[in-house]
Parts: structure tokens; C-alpha cells; sequence
């Protein structure tokens, strides 16, 4: 049976870049910019407040991971208000040692690691199509384990350091989508996996995403009738069946392609379709260039 979550993670191949250890003492606050790309904060001692843009306010704690798929602007500060101090993450850059807030002797009272999240693949819209505007996840034993293990890795910078850091962010990556998938989460496939009739037929889908698939048949698989499978999966996973199966269709096509082992034909008959025309027909349509251009793109790019 195929793993949904472990499909979209390989997909992306996230790996964290720009991060920088920051902590604070006493009174302390500092304000980012929007940066319009997924960024992360690992709490590794201590506590403080995170006010994102739009959202209320929340307390995060050592053991605790977060998650903004889009980086809108935050404060990041102790809980008693201070001036801030402002950063725009667009023109500062990381890796250069850690920002201390607030008073500048002694044990802070927080200390963190955070950065932004680099994905191999081109469209890492694909994150941002399945999370929520803000991922908080708290009170894990497993996640506490993998922040202390990022907190190790990135201070001591021993052989194997960028390969550890990218399995690492891969895993943190998978639990924030794990605790993403309840009635809360948005519209998606972590929506979906975390409702128990809807979750077989997508495990499926994933599983022979070259069966020629027919609504009837996912609702079998949903235990459902046609109808209510049609309803339940349009409203929780936020498209109707088939166009969620175009959708992830295309989005393995573009990687057979990024990655330039097979050919435009070869690509067709992997994602399901009868012929390149058929196939060519429909990606140019849903991803805005033909296949053989979409690919050549690929290899201009990989090289410069």
C-alpha cells in the first residue's frame, strides 16, 4: 500500500537552508518581514511568544516545532513587550552565528533555531497546497528527540552534517503534516488521510497512479456509494476525484521529467495515459507547456 505523506516529502526533497541559532533574555522582541517562502522555528531551550500576521498569538516551549509554509511577517518576543527589533529574512542572510535579543549577558531565557526550507523540486507549492498558514506541534517525545538531534547537528558540524540536517528536516517535515491532518487542517490530502473513509482510496490512487481509474471504483474502496464518495471527497480533500488524480498525475510527470531519465513517451504510459498525444494534450493544459518543453526547461536549469 502506498504512503501518501512519504509521496509528497520525496517529491519535494526539502532541506533547510539560511538557519541561524537566535535567543533571548529579558525583555525582548524582534519583527520579520514577510518572506513568502516555508520557514521553521525549533524551540531547543526555554519559551516566548510567536504572533504571526493573522493569526493569535501562541506560547512555544523547548521541544516544540513550527511550521509557516508561507512566512508571512511575525514578532518573535518574551512575553512581557519590548520595542522590536526589525529583520527583513530577505536581506539578512543565515549562517552567521546566533542572534542574540534583549539582554546580551548570561543564560537566555529562549534559544532557538530558525530558518527557511529549500525543496529540490521546482513547484514547492505543493507544501503550501497542504498545510495550514501556521503548524504548531507540541508535546511529541519523537519530535523532542529529532529538535534535539537538528540542535546537535547543526552546532557540532561533524562529516555526514548537510545529509543528517536534510533526513532530519524530512522527518519534522512528515510530523508536521501528521499533526496537520485533522478536521482542522485545510481542504487537502492531510485532510483527506485523516478521514477513515476517504483515506484507502487515496492510499490506492497513490499506490497504481497508472490504473485507469473510475470514481465507482475509489468508492468501493471508501466503502461509500458513488455519490457520497463523490461529495465527501470533493468537500474534505477540496477537488472532485478525477481532478485530484490529474493533479497528482502531473505533478509525478514533472519530476519523471525534471529528472531526465525517460522519455516524454515513457512518462506517459508511468502516470497513466494510452498515448504521448493524450498525455501532451493534458500536461500542457494543466502545467502551461508542453511535456518536451517543460523538460529541456529542466535541463537548462540543472546545468546552469
Amino acid at each position: 500500500m502506498a504512503d501518501p505523506l512519504s509521496d509528497v516529502v520525496r517529491l519535494l526533497r526539502p532541506r533547510a537552508v539560511l538557519a541561524n541559532p537566535i535567543s533571548g533574555k529579558g525583555n525582548w522582541a524582534v519583527r520579520y518581514s514577510e518572506y513568502g517562502q516555508p520557514g521553521f522555528c525549533i524551540v531547543l531551550e526555554g519559551s516566548c511568544r510567536l504572533a504571526v500576521d493573522g493569526e493569535a498569538p501562541i506560547a512555544i516551549a523547548a521541544g516544540d516545532f513550527v511550521l509557516l509554509p508561507t512566512t508571512p511577517a511575525f514578532t518573535l518576543s518574551s512575553f512581557v513587550p519590548a520595542p522590536p527589533v526589525f529583520i527583513d529574512p530577505k536581506r539578512v542572510p543565515g549562517g552567521d552565528g546566533e542572534r542574540r535579543h534583549g539582554e546580551q549577558q548570561g543564560p537566555p531565557d529562549m534559544r532557538s533555531l530558525g530558518g527557511a526550507f529549500a525543496f529540490d523540486t521546482a513547484d514547492a507549492g505543493l507544501l503550501v497546497s497542504l498545510l495550514p498558514r501556521v503548524v504548531h506541534v507540541r508535546g511529541s517525545q519523537r519530535l523532542m528527540l529529532l529538535v534535539q538531534m537538528v540542535g546537535e547537528e547543526y552546532e557540532q558540524r561533524q562529516p555526514g552534517n548537510e545529509y543528517m540536517l536534510s533526513r532530519l528536516v524530512e522527518m519534522l517535515l512528515i510530523e508536521a503534516m501528521r499533526a496537520s491532518s485533522s478536521g482542522d487542517a485545510p481542504p487537502g490530502l492531510l485532510r483527506g488521510l485523516g478521514d477513515e473513509r476517504l483515506a484507502p482510496a487515496l492510499k490506492q490512487l497513490h499506490a497504481r497512479i497508472e490504473h485507469a481509474w473510475s470514481v465507482h471504483e475509489l468508492a468501493r474502496h471508501a466503502a461509500l456509494s458513488r455519490s457520497s464518495f463523490f461529495e465527501r471527497f470533493s468537500r474534505i480533500v477540496g477537488v472532485a476525484p478525477m481532478e485530484y488524480l490529474l493533479r497528482w498525475r502531473m505533478e509525478i510527470a514533472k519530476d519523471l521529467l525534471r529528472r531526465g531519465e525517460l522519455n516524454v513517451a515513457q512518462v506517459a504510459e508511468r502516470v497513466g495515459y494510452g498515448s504521448s498525444a493524450a498525455f501532451s494534450t493534458a500536461f500542457s493544459r494543466q502545467v502551461g507547456r508542453p511535456p518536451s518543453r517543460y523538460a529541456q526547461a529542466a535541463a537548462s536549469l540543472a546545468k546552469s
